[in-house]
């Protein structure tokens, strides 16, 4: 639907934004799930005190983060959409800076504020926030950032014409908040740490993610190919949101067993085996198993959703459904393996896993997502299911 708005059809680059701000709410928002909820389970909220000081310092630090990446993932988008085609606009560069840095900082606000209730709510029901909280940012992370980011960028390309003055204003005014929400960062001690260390895998997330929005808009230009633009933001939302809610479980368990660095028995110090990830007796193996099988199910709905809504470009042949659903199960198979080893191989490296393991997994996520979406698309049109309406 989105993709036949003028800003995505004049401003291309928007594209290569998507992935990139979509897996910034991986990074950020889901990172901060997993780290509130490790301390509510380790009992670090408990007293309104404590709780308030978890909150003010949190919710400044991903304002931090939003607003950085956000400015960092539109010179991305800037850089890979000129590069290819030879052409640079100032007046778009702005737009997508603009639109990035806002659509960044307002989910962030509104995630975040979610997030912070889903916890508390949580706590108080005696449920495992990890089981909760995670899988709820990640997907109302997609639904808000797209409807934000598609809103401010369409409104801001309006502004274009009349008044050019106001993309420049709105970069410049969110930059501007930036030293306060330092400050207040700053003085928490649990995110003074992550304000000074926590940047290298968020923006190395991002700079992955970027190169799944490269594949996007490259495969998404190519009419035969348009169809592809419906499925990514599924497929990368539910394999991020499976692998974040097992790393963030993986985490928990290791921080009930002490601190960073100090490897428990059980932990694997060496590459995993697939058999000791999904079938052993392990309780985080269990895990493993149980959001593996999630996958059909949960890809089945969104695809009758899309279908239903006659969102996508492409019909529902059933091999078309048995290429997308190889791509999903292949994604997430990969992921929850390396998550295994990803989150074991920090803990011993003295990382906390809830701040470095997340953005790396959402990020591969995006990356092989698109990539094998890509391929079965160019296979499926190889072999010759070529829809009459691919490139409506």
């Amino acid at each position: 639907l989105l993709q036949h708005w003028d800003v995505f059809k004049y401003v291309t680059e928007v594209f290569i934004l998507v992935p990139a701000l979509l897996g910034l709410k991986g990074n950020l928002e889901m990172t901060l799930a997993s780290r509130l909820s490790t301390a509510a389970n380790i009992g670090q909220m408990d007293t309104p005190k404590e709780l308030w000081k978890m909150i003010t310092g949190n919710m400044a630090l991903i304002q931090v983060q939003a607003t950085v990446v956000g400015f960092l993932a539109s010179i991305a988008a800037v850089v890979f959409g000129w590069i290819p085609d030879g052409h640079f606009s100032i007046d778009h560069a702005v737009l997508l800076c603009a639109s990035s840095v806002a659509t960044a900082f307002i989910a962030s606000l509104v995630l975040g504020m979610i997030m912070i209730g889903v916890i508390i709510g949580s706590r108080k029901m005696g449920i495992n926030p990890d089981n909760v909280a995670t899988p709820i940012a990640a997907s109302l992370g997609d639904l808000i950032t797209l409807a934000l980011l598609s809103g401010i960028s369409w409104g801001l390309y309006k502004e274009l014409e009349s008044k050019a003055y106001v993309n420049p204003l709105v970069c410049a005014f969110f930059i501007a908040l930036l030293p306060i929400w330092i400050i207040i960062a700053k003085k928490n001690a649990a995110t003074r740490e992550v304000l000074y260390s926590g940047w290298e895998p968020v923006i190395i997330a991002m700079a992955i993610s970027s190169v799944g929005g490269l594949i996007l808009d490259r495969t998404v230009s190519d009419p035969n190919f348009a169809g592809m633009a419906v499925f990514t933001p599924v497929i990368n939302g539910v394999g991020g949101n499976l692998v974040a809610v097992q790393a963030s479980r993986i985490s928990t368990y290791l921080h009930m067993s002490g601190m960073p660095g100090e490897s428990p028995d059980t932990a694997p110090r060496k590459c995993p085996s697939p058999c000791s990830t999904f079938f052993s007796s392990d309780v985080n193996s269990r895990s493993a198993r149980v959001l593996f099988l999630l996958v059909v199910p949960g890809h089945l709905v969104f695809l009758y959703t899309i279908s239903s809504m006659q969102g996508g470009h492409t019909t529902l042949t059933l091999i078309f459904i048995v290429f997308y659903m190889t791509a999903a199960l292949l994604q997430v198979l990969i992921l929850l393996y390396i998550a295994d080893w990803m989150v074991h191989w920090m803990w011993g490296r003295d990382l906390d896993p809830d701040n470095f393991s997340i953005p790396y997994l959402t990020a591969l996520g995006d990356l092989i997502g698109t990539g094998l979406l890509a391929l079965s698309f160019h296979v499926l049109w190889l072999i010759g299911d070529r829809d009459s309406d691919v490139g409506d």
